[in-house]
C-alpha cells in the first residue's frame, strides 16, 4: 500500500492450522514474493489475533491458540531482516476505517471484528488506542449483557470461561444457537441467507442474534460512546444488521437518544491488512 492508502498488491493464503513454524514461513514468503513483483522493499505490518503482552513481549489471547506464548514479532523480524509492527487484527480493521474508511473524520471510532472469533478496537482522532494491558476494545471476552435465562450461564469459551459474547456472537456460536435451537446444521452464511428469503427458523435465530448484539453493543457504548462503530468480518455483510440492531439498542443505552452511527466497512475484508500497513504510515 502506498503512502496515501493506494493498494499496490493483493495476495491471500490459506493459514497453517496449529503450526506456528509454518505460519512464519508463510509470511515470509508472502511478503518475499510481493518484494520480488513489486521490484522494491517495504515496510511490514502484522494483523494478528491477540495482542503483545507487556510483561512477557510474547503473543497472548489469541483464538489461533498456536501463537500464545510466541515471540511472533521477534521471530518475523529475525526471519524478515527488519523490524516488524504488529498489532491486534481488529485494530488494524478499525484503524483502517477510521483513517480512510467508513468511519473516516469521525473522532472515535469502534471497529468490531464479527467472524470466526469477536474482538473490537477503539481509535480516538485517528490515533489507535492500546490500553495499559494491550486489551483495549476487547469486548468478545466480557459476558453477554443482560442475559436471559436461555443464556445462563453460557457455552463455555476458548479462554476458560463460558457466557463470554464472543461465544455467542462469533460465526460458530450463531452456527451452535441455531442448531441447538431448531436442530438444523448450518454455517452463519447460510442462516443469514435464508433469512432474507423467509425461512423462519432462520429469521427467528437471525431476531435472536440482533438483540444479543444490540445488548453487547449497548455495553460498549455505555462505556466508551464512540461516534461510529464499524462491522467487519463475515457477518457484517449481513444487511438487515445495520437496519434493525440500532433499532433495539437504544433500551438498553443509558441515554435518551442513540447519536452513534453503525456502519458497514468501506474496505469489506481488505480492511484489517490495510490497518496493519498504516501501523507504520501513521
Amino acid at each position: 500500500m502506498t503512502s496515501h492508502g493506494r493498494e499496490l498488491l493483493r495476495r491471500r493464503t490459506d493459514t497453517p492450522q496449529g503450526n506456528y513454524p509454518e505460519t512464519i514461513r508463510t509470511i515470509v514468503r508472502l511478503v518475499e514474493e510481493a518484494e520480488y513483483e513489486l521490484a522494491e522493499r517495504g515496510t511490514v505490518g502484522i494483523g494478528t489475533p491477540g495482542a503483545v503482552s507487556a510483561a512477557t513481549g510474547r503473543l497472548k489471547n489469541s483464538n489461533s491458540v498456536c501463537l500464545n506464548g510466541m515471540p511472533l514479532r521477534e521471530d518475523l523480524a529475525r526471519a524478515l531482516g527488519r523490524p516488524v509492527r504488529l498489532a491486534n487484527d481488529a485494530d488494524c480493521f478499525a484503524l483502517s476505517e477510521a483513517v480512510d474508511g467508513a468511519a473516516a473524520r469521525a473522532e472515535s471510532v469502534f471497529g468490531v471484528i464479527l467472524g470466526t472469533g469477536v474482538g473490537g478496537g477503539i481509535v480516538i482522532r485517528g490515533r489507535l488506542l492500546n490500553g495499559a494491558n494491550a486489551i483495549a476494545g476487547e469486548w468478545g471476552h466480557n459476558p453477554l449483557p443482560w442475559p436471559q435465562g436461555i443464556e445462563r450461564p453460557g457455552p463455555p469459551c476458548y479462554c476458560g470461561k463460558s457466557g463470554c459474547i464472543e461465544t455467542f456472537l462469533s460465526g460458530p456460536g450463531l452456527a451452535r444457537d441455531h442448531e441447538r435451537r431448531t436442530g438444523e446444521s448450518l454455517d452463519a452464511k447460510s442462516i443469514a441467507e435464508r433469512a432474507e428469503l423467509g425461512h423462519a427458523s432462520c429469521r427467528g435465530s437471525m431476531a435472536l442474534y440482533e438483540d444479543r448484539l444490540a445488548r453487547a453493543l449497548a455495553h460498549v457504548i455505555n462505556i466508551v460512546d464512540p461516534h461510529v462503530i464499524v462491522l467487519g468480518g463475515g457477518l457484517s455483510n449481513c444487511a438487515r444488521l445495520y437496519a434493525n440492531v440500532p433499532r433495539l439498542w437504544g433500551r438498553y443505552v443509558f441515554s435518551d437518544r442513540v447519536d452513534t452511527r453503525l456502519v458497514p466497512p468501506r474496505y469489506g475484508d481488505s480492511s484489517g491488512v490495510r490497518g496493519a500497513a498504516w501501523l507504520w504510515k501513521r
